[in-house]
Parts: C-alpha cells; sequence; structure tokens
C-alpha cells in the first residue's frame, strides 16, 4: 500500500466510501460489456440459441424479522399493447372498447355515482391496484422468496442468460418475490440490444405464457420450453376434451354442445360461456362446472396462437437437443456461482450494493 510505519493511514470509511463511488453498478457493467466484445471478437460466443433461467441468492436478512406493507401493484409492462389488441378483438365481435384504467377522468364527463354498488364496486377496483407484501425490516430491498411448501427466504434472484459454451451474456437482479416471467423482459431486452443474432430462446416452463410466446415468436425467433400441465378443475374432464373451432370461433364440450364467445376481458382471454339451459340438464355437469348458474366458462387468450406455435417447437427434434442441454449450461452457471464463486448468499444489504459486490 505503500505507507510508511510513521505515515497516518486513511480512516476506514474513507476508503469504504471511495470504493462504493468508484466501483458503480456503471462501472461493473461497462467492464462486463467489454469482457463478452473480447470473447466474441475471439470468436468463444455462440449467441444463436440462449439459455434463461432464474436462481435466488440469499439475503443478509433474518426471516424473524419482518413486517406486512400494503404497495402498490406494479402495471404490466406490456399493458398498452395487450389493452389495443383487446379493444381490436371486441370491436370485431361487436363490443365496445375498454377505458385505460390508468388515464385521469375526463373534465366535464358525468358525475360520480354515490351508490352504495357504484362504491362497493370502486373500492374493490382501488383494492386490485394495491397488494400486500412481506418486507424485511432489516435488508427492505429483498424479497421473500418460496419455493414449494417449506423453502422461504429472504433473497435476491439472478435472472440469467447464457450460450451453449455457458458465457454469462446478460444478468438481472431483481428482489426475490419478482416471477421469473415478470423480469423476463428486462433480460430479453438488454441481451437483444447486445446480441440481435439470437435465433432461439431456451427455458423452462414458467416463462411459457401468453406474452413471452408473443414477444419472442414476433420478432422472428423460437421460444424452446417445456409442458405445462394446464390448470382445470381436478377430477373433471380433461382439457382436451373442449375442442375449439377455429372457423366458427367457438368452443364444443365434451357433450358436444357450443359454448359461443361472450366477451374478451381486460386481461386479454375471450370468456367462451355455454347455455344454462342445456347445461342444467346436462349428465357430466359434475365434471364440468360447479356454477350455481349452471354456465361453463372457458377462457382462451388471443395470444394463444403464440403457445401453440411454442407447443410445435417442443416436439422438435432440434429443439428437444436445445432444451435437454438446460442442465450442462444455464443450470451448471448456477451451480458454479454458488459453489466455487460464494453465490450462495450475499453479506451485502441493499440492491444496488448488490451486483457490485
Amino acid at each position: 500500500m505503500r505507507y510508511t510505519l510513521s505515515e497516518e493511514l486513511p480512516h476506514f470509511s474513507t476508503v469504504s466510501y471511495n470504493f462504493r463511488h468508484r466501483y458503480t453498478p456503471e462501472t461493473i457493467e461497462a467492464v462486463f460489456q467489454w469482457i463478452l466484445k473480447e470473447a466474441e471478437t475471439a470468436g468463444a460466443l455462440t449467441p444463436a440459441a440462449v439459455f434463461i433461467d432464474g436462481t435466488h441468492i440469499k439475503a443478509s436478512a433474518n426471516l424473524k424479522k419482518k413486517m406486512k406493507q400494503e404497495v402498490p401493484a406494479a402495471a404490466k409492462r406490456y399493458q398498452e399493447e395487450l389493452l389495443a389488441e383487446v379493444n381490436a378483438d371486441r370491436e370485431a365481435h361487436g363490443k365496445k372498447p375498454l377505458d385505460d384504467e390508468d388515464e385521469p377522468p375526463k373534465a366535464g364527463g358525468k358525475k360520480q355515482d354515490n351508490t352504495s354498488k357504484k362504491k362497493q364496486a370502486r373500492r374493490k377496483k382501488a383494492a386490485k391496484k394495491q397488494k400486500t407484501v412481506t418486507v424485511s425490516t432489516t435488508d427492505p430491498e429483498s424479497g421473500m422468496f418460496q419455493k414449494g411448501e417449506h423453502k422461504r427466504c429472504f433473497a435476491y434472484e439472478a435472472h440469467t442468460a447464457c450460450d451453449k459454451s455457458g458465457y454469462v451474456l446478460e444478468t438481472v437482479v431483481t428482489p426475490g418475490n419478482i416471477h421469473d416471467s415478470v423480469a423476463f423482459d428486462d433480460v430479453y431486452d438488454k441481451l437483444i440490444q447486445s446480441f440481435p443474432e439470437v435465433e432461439t430462446v431456451v427455458a423452462d416452463a414458467a416463462y411459457k405464457t401468453p406474452h413471452i410466446c408473443e414477444k419472442v415468436f414476433r420478432d422472428g425467433r423460437v421460444l424452446s420450453t417445456a409442458y405445462k400441465r394446464p390448470m382445470t378443475m381436478k377430477g373433471g374432464h380433461p382439457w382436451w376434451s373442449y375442442v375449439y373451432d377455429e372457423y366458427y370461433d367457438c368452443v364444443i364440450c365434451p357433450e358436444y354442445h357450443i359454448l359461443s364467445c361472450r366477451t374478451t376481458n381486460r386481461d386479454g382471454y375471450r370468456e367462451y360461456c355455454s347455455d344454462p339451459k342445456i347445461c342444467a340438464q346436462c349428465p357430466t355437469r359434475h365434471l364440468c362446472t360447479k356454477s350455481k348458474s349452471f354456465v361453463k366458462t372457458v377462457l382462451r387468450h388471443i395470444w394463444k396462437g403464440y403457445e401453440e406455435l411454442a407447443d410445435d417447437a417442443r416436439y422438435t427434434p432440434e429443439y428437444k437437443q436445445l432444451y435437454a442441454r438446460r442442465k450442462e449450461t444455464v443450470e451448471r452457471v448456477f451451480a458454479d456461482a454458488k459453489e466455487k464463486h460464494a453465490m450462495l448468499y450475499t453479506v451485502y444489504r441493499g440492491l444496488p450494493r448488490f451486483p457490485t459486490g
């Protein structure tokens, strides 16, 4: 350090403050991108197929030191795009377009209805914009991570993309309570900006959502993912017994009756409903619905076609082989990071300090 025995050493806080402002997340990101460019110049990277996944890293926070807190529900990044397509679909079916919930009320509009039913509806609508989360009093920027029924801890989530050789191409760190599918947009957008030559995105079933399938396939790329079990009624008819007729835009139930399209909701799902007069006399109604009004409702997303493209890719030998390589690419990256580079947990507190630590 080139200090003599008689020379006064700087206070440790001075050194810590200097390191904090010299090695910022932007500096670390610039160094990371420079290393990737050098590796790409040397021909070591193969970004044609990328593997995306997330792993949790335990935070320096006690699970017992926590509190409940109400926070605003985050809006979806693709909400405007989805609403535009929902309104186009509603107009095609002769329905009125939906208004943007985030827009302020127009001046000179109708007065607010203060009847009890309208008040209750407004309260429910306002409650949807709030959610209750568990916050650590030690590290408030971490999130409650839960896996299975028993594993719960405060953690951060490292959403990572790598190539076939295991080179990490992009990483985004979020609190542990952020789902993989929610953080996908940040990882994907930064990845494509640096490597536009990506052709295939390999991810597990957590990423098989209508939005992600639509985003990847509409960009001219392929999403190679796993089978996702349909969330249907337990003990009821199998999901494949409800057949969608694309030509007539209806669903045919197991008893060969038609469920016609009633509306398209704000979340992008078309609601196909049955005739209650027919369902009331149906011999297998107990396997179909428990509705007191004898109405069976089947939901189908307007981006369902992109999910079907992902299912088609799942049966293609090329993409089956790529998905099988997850265990030796991104999963191995996580294993090496935790076992060899002390990424099993962090001793730093706060999201800004986490990437630099």
